[in-house]
Order: C-alpha cells, then sequence, then structure tokens
C-alpha cells in the first residue's frame, strides 16, 4: 500500500510539475515584448472585431499610434473605421488606416474604397497595404496576377495621396508573392516573440497577437515602430 502510495505521488509531483512549467511558459510568451529602450513607440492595430474602445484609457497604457482597418476588397468598408478614427485622434494617438487585400477584386477598385473612406487634411501616418494569406478568399492567384493587381493598388493609392504605400506582409505571404519581385516597399513585419528574420529593413514589427490593452475588451495585436526612426517624420 506504501507503494502505491508512492508511486501516486510521484506522478501528482509530475502532473503538477508540468502544468507549473507549461504556466511559466506561457506567461513568458504572452507578456514577452521587444527591449522598450530599442523600440520606444508602441502601437496597436485594430478593427471592428475589438468592439467599443476606450482610446482614453488606451493611450494612457503606454499606447503611442495605431492602425486601423479601413477597408477590405473593392467594397467593404469597417463598421468602425470612422469612429475609431475620431475617438483615437481625440486622445492624442497617431493614426494610420490600412487596407486588406483581396484576391478576388481588382487592386484598382481596391485602392478606389481604401481612398473613398480616408480622412480628408487629417494627418495619418503611411497608407498600409496588409496582405495576408489568412482571411482572404481561397482562390491562390499566380504570382505575375497578385503583382499586377498590387502595382495597380499601389499606382493609384501614391498618386492620390503622394505618400509611399507600406506593405503589411508576413512570412508566408513574403516568401510567395513578395520576395525578389523588386517591388522596394517599407515593411511592417509579423513575427512572433522573435525579431523579424525575413526581412532586411523594416518600419513596423507585430511582435504579439493576443496583447491586453486598457480599454480594450480581449486580445490585440502588438506593434513597435523601428528603434532608428521617429514617430513625427511619418505623420503627413
Amino acid at each position: 500500500m506504501r507503494f502505491l502510495f508512492s508511486i501516486f505521488r510521484f506522478i501528482l509531483y509530475v502532473v503538477l510539475g508540468g502544468v507549473l512549467c507549461l504556466a511559466g511558459v506561457t506567461f513568458f510568451f504572452m507578456s514577452w515584448e521587444p527591449d522598450r529602450s530599442t523600440h520606444p513607440f508602441r502601437g496597436i492595430d485594430v478593427s471592428h472585431h475589438q468592439g467599443e474602445i476606450d482610446w482614453p484609457l488606451v493611450a494612457a497604457d503606454d499606447v503611442t499610434f495605431v492602425y486601423m482597418k479601413a477597408t477590405e476588397g473593392q467594397d467593404f468598408q469597417d463598421k468602425s473605421f470612422s469612429t475609431n478614427w475620431r475617438e483615437a485622434g481625440q486622445a492624442g494617438l497617431a493614426r494610420g488606416a490600412y487596407h486588406f487585400f483581396s484576391f478576388c477584386s481588382p487592386g484598382e477598385k481596391q485602392a478606389l474604397n481604401y481612398l473613398s473612406v480616408l480622412p480628408k487634411s487629417e494627418k495619418m501616418l503611411p497608407p498600409v497595404l496588409d496582405l495576408e494569406f489568412e482571411g482572404n478568399c481561397a482562390r491562390k492567384p499566380s504570382v505575375d496576377e497578385v503583382l499586377r493587381e498590387v502595382t495597380d493598388f499601389v499606382q493609384t493609392v501614391e498618386a492620390a495621396l503622394g505618400r509611399q504605400v507600406v506593405f503589411y506582409v508576413p512570412d508566408d505571404f513574403h516568401a510567395a508573392y513578395i520576395k525578389g519581385q523588386g517591388l522596394n516597399r517599407q515593411v511592417w513585419a509579423r513575427s512572433l516573440w522573435h525579431s523579424p528574420d525575413y526581412v532586411r529593413d523594416w518600419l513596423f514589427w507585430q511582435f504579439h497577437q493576443q496583447g491586453a490593452i486598457d480599454g480594450i475588451d480581449g486580445n490585440v495585436d502588438l506593434n513597435v515602430l523601428a528603434g532608428n526612426r521617429k514617430l513625427d517624420q511619418f505623420l503627413k
């Protein structure tokens, strides 16, 4: 009987040890962030999925900039964009707008949809084109087709705004469509829990997809500006 009790106690210790180890690893990854002395400008990106946001609380939680979803494809417009834009500005945050690129719509029509909702005569961060597989339509076009439609989007937006479009592009999309194609655009990299290694130089870095920020219910993406840049230089 004592032998069985010893085995049970050993198993219990092993299980508890595993649980504590897993909890420690989870806490590390959930709380990890880039060095604040190297990357002082912290930001988030949001859409209607975050629901109603208390922007003064967000601004007080070490957030200096925000990108918000404006549009997707050729006709979708985020229902929270105008409210988020206005209230984030009132809270003193630097603001930018991004468009989610769809494989199923012509690039020029997507650009016109994006331009139609951008606030006029207000300073903003560079326009961003969100290029990713996740959440896109199932169809996977050829490299030539994607490059053609992306180029149409970029040329239309840059002609209207006089500013270069930044590409938000995770490593899988970058490898499939962007790498080596000579597009020469600044990159918003996505690399969770470690520095991006698939691009030489990046402007923004999304380092977390389950962050916690005061004023937002649920998870939110966390980002930093490249440490050798100043946020004010991108507000035009």
